[in-house]
């Protein structure tokens, strides 16, 4: 007989074990109260009788303490059901000690690596990561059911941010509605901020309601420069009122209102930079920003808007300062630009913008690209117009939705929080039978949902109190104080993510090709993709929640996936033999595939995760050959919704070599040049899952960022 422990592992039937365990409870009560030796064989002899192949060791306990009472030893059967409940506390007790220590000894790789835009030597990253800690551990003994945190624990599905769950208030990610805040006021920590009337102004609020705002959720958010336009052309006003007042000529008005609107645009747009990326969240680093570009936004406001696009990429080109004075390339914010007709042709009116973008993506990994062509075709509302918006932080992307006025509504809505599915655990533990394929992965995606709707249920319970930021004073909504957010939960207001990774490893093991095999990897793949949006639908339907598919970044789960795959199911060439497995449907890193290929293939499942995610293409140094960005720029527009472009942007502070730091056979970053592997003293950026990263990465990670093979050819470039 073999018995299966609380871990899931079998044992061998042991009696001996009764034995002791019972005679332990023998020796807490009176000499009368205690079972005999023959009593306790009987026992022993009833459980064995029972003839099972396999028994529970919870099922063997509940037999222990039915028969000491059959017998009448009922003060023995309380202190043997106590001294089971005390070795339940024990399994159950805190466990954030060690954790605690390798965080305080910084000599932890997990912690050091855990996230790529987080430094966790410094006290505001360790004061974060120190409450999460807490949070997990409280999350894991009490918040979740034990075979969700198994699961969790075993790489068969991940439970993201454990580490804020205890804190029912916090949500993922959301798109901050910007212009209510602005335009009709709003408040922080109890002080009024009224409506601004000049442009520098806007900018230096807006990055202080971002921090408020990115400090009361732990996921990423989005705003539009079109929500700042306006104040542009207030400051316009405000230089024509002034220079008017002082009696000058027309053309001398003209000429002055210009030069001090250009330098109160520069000056705004630098306070922005700055602020954002020398602010602090709560979470313990800068604020997790992207900002949209997308000219289609307005018309009454398009030339400033036009302006504001111009000046932040004129910026961004630049960079930023590091500790030796040398521009490099900041992290935040993620500059999303949207490609439309007023600026995917040379003879647009706006296509100077796209050029400069361009310019700003081979130096320096941003913008990111959105067809507003391929976003309306596939984001088809309740009025059956197609929309186009930003995603909320890297590549959450909102459900079309319209309000009970029948308007398109995107700023002020937000994501519940994800769950992710390791498809590859799925298949391997499948053994290529497809019948059972499609068993367990119904059965993994019911174990998702049941999580999914315990992250929901948990939020469900938060009033506007909570975070007056969001809630009451127009980030999200402007409710009142004590009011429930339970309906912005519902009818697709908001969304929440069944995340899944490994699609690549999954149909490579089940059908003995990669997901871009048009006969067989592919239809497979494309099948596993429409599973998981039907069963999404379903639970829609049933709850009238906004399950959504999404394309999970993974950044440190890669990783942990692939450890607890290789633990499971042992080295499988092809399949487990990395430390990292492939994020959501990408075409893995080391596979040989031209660019245009490659975006136009995932294109296909980019449309079957409507929750979010983004493709990319891997190039060498394009700074002098902006054409080439330009054909990759175009060919989004016309094919993919989401896609960007992986450069890189690196700088040694020893020898002052700015072209690529590399990787050697052990895993480490160094310069080429001077040999240099002083994390302290590289500056290396990197797009790690649609964010860049610039804190080094875990192991499994960087394996990944190393075999990274480009998707445009370097050769006439190096012969140029």
């Amino acid at each position: 007989m073999k018995v299966i422990k609380r871990d899931g592992h079998m044992v061998d039937w042991c009696p001996e074990k009764i034995e002791t365990a019972i005679n332990k409870a023998n020796n807490e009560v009176e000499e009368s109260d205690q079972a005999s030796p023959t009593q306790i064989k009987n026992i022993i002899k009833y459980i064995e009788k029972l003839g099972k192949k396999r028994i529970l060791v919870e099922d063997i306990q509940d037999i222990i303490e039915v028969k000491l009472m059959s017998i009448g030893k009922y003060a023995l059967a309380k202190k043997y059901i106590t001294y089971r409940y005390t070795r339940e506390l024990v399994r159950k007790s805190n466990t954030t000690d060690l954790a605690i220590k390798e965080l305080i000894d910084g000599e932890s790789e997990y912690w050091n690596t855990e996230n790529s835009n987080k430094n966790a030597k410094v006290v505001t990253t360790q004061r974060d990561y120190l409450a999460g800690i807490t949070s997990t551990d409280i999350t894991r003994r009490f918040l979740l059911p034990e075979d969700i945190v198994k699961a969790h624990d075993e790489g068969i599905i991940h439970f993201h941010d454990a580490d804020y769950f205890a804190q029912n208030a916090l949500h993922n990610c959301d798109l901050i509605n910007l212009e209510d805040m602005l335009q009709n006021g709003t408040n922080i920590n109890d002080v009024m901020i009224e409506k601004p009337h000049r442009f520098l102004t806007a900018m230096t609020i807006a990055t202080q309601l971002i921090t408020a705002v990115n400090s009361s959720q732990y996921g990423g958010c989005t705003i539009t420069l079109t929500h700042l336009a306006p104040f542009i052309r207030s400051s316009k006003e405000y230089y024509e009122k002034k220079y008017k007042a002082r009696k000058l000529s027309d053309k001398q008005i003209e000429q002055f209102v210009q030069e001090d609107l250009a330098k109160e645009i520069t000056d705004g747009v630098q306070t922005f930079q700055y602020q954002i990326n020398s602010m602090t969240t709560t979470n313990g680093q800068a604020p997790f920003l992207s900002v949209c570009m997308y000219l289609g936004e307005t018309d009454e406001y398009k030339e400033e808007l036009a302006m504001l696009i111009e000046e932040v990429l004129k910026q961004r080109i630049e960079g930023m300062k590091n500790e030796k004075g040398v521009y490099i390339t900041p992290a935040f914010p993620k500059l999303l630009y949207v490609l439309e007709e007023d600026n995917i042709h040379p003879d647009s009116k706006y296509y100077y913008l796209t050029k400069l973008a361009a310019q700003c993506t081979a130096k320096r990994m941003v913008p990111d690209y959105i067809s507003e062509k391929v976003m309306k075709e596939n984001k088809i509302d309740a009025n059956g117009n197609g929309q186009c918006y930003p995603c909320m932080g890297c590549r959450s992307f909102l459900t079309p939705y319209v309000d009970e006025h029948g308007k398109p509504k995107y700023y002020g809505r937000f994501n519940q929080g994800v769950v992710t599915i390791n498809l590859v655990d799925v298949a391997l533990s499948s053994d290529k039978d497809l019948d059972d394929f499609w068993k367990i992965f119904e059965e993994r995606l019911e174990l998702c949902h049941r999580a999914l709707q315990i992250r929901h249920k948990r939020l469900s319970k938060v009033t506007s109190d909570v975070a007056p930021i969001l809630w009451q004073h127009g980030a999200l909504a402007r409710l009142k104080k004590g009011e429930s957010i339970h309906d912005l939960l519902h009818n697709g207001y908001s969304t929440i993510s069944l995340g899944y990774a490994g699609l690549y490893e999954c149909v490579k093991y089940m059908t003995g090709k990669s997901h871009t095999d048009p006969q067989e990897g592919k239809p497979f793949g494309l099948a596993v993709m429409q599973k998981m949006v039907d069963k999404c639908n379903e639970w829609k339907k049933a709850e009238n929640i906004d399950y959504s598919v999404y394309g999970t970044p993974i950044e440190a789960t890669t990783y942990k996936f692939a450890k607890a795959l290789k633990e499971r199911f042992g080295v499988i060439k092809g399949i487990t033999d990395r430390d990292y497995i492939t994020n959501s449907y990408h075409v893995p890193v080391f596979e040989e595939i031209d660019a245009f290929t490659k975006l136009k293939l995932e294109s296909d499942f980019q449309k079957l995760s409507p929750g979010g995610a983004i493709s990319y293409v891997e190039t060498p140094n394009l700074t002098n050959n902006i054409d080439v960005v330009l054909e990759i720029i175009n060919f989004i527009y016309d094919n993919i919704m989401y896609a960007e472009l992986n450069t890189k942007s690196d700088y040694c502070q020893v020898c002052g070599y700015d072209k690529e730091i590399l990787i050697d056979d052990n895993l480490e970053w160094y310069c080429p040049n001077c040999g240099n592997r002083d994390h302290d003293k590289l500056n290396v950026a990197r797009r790690t899952c649609g964010y860049i990263g610039t804190n080094f990465w875990n192991r499994g990670r960087t394996q990944e960022i190393k075999e990274r093979v480009l998707h445009v050819d370097n050769k006439d470039l190096e012969a140029a």
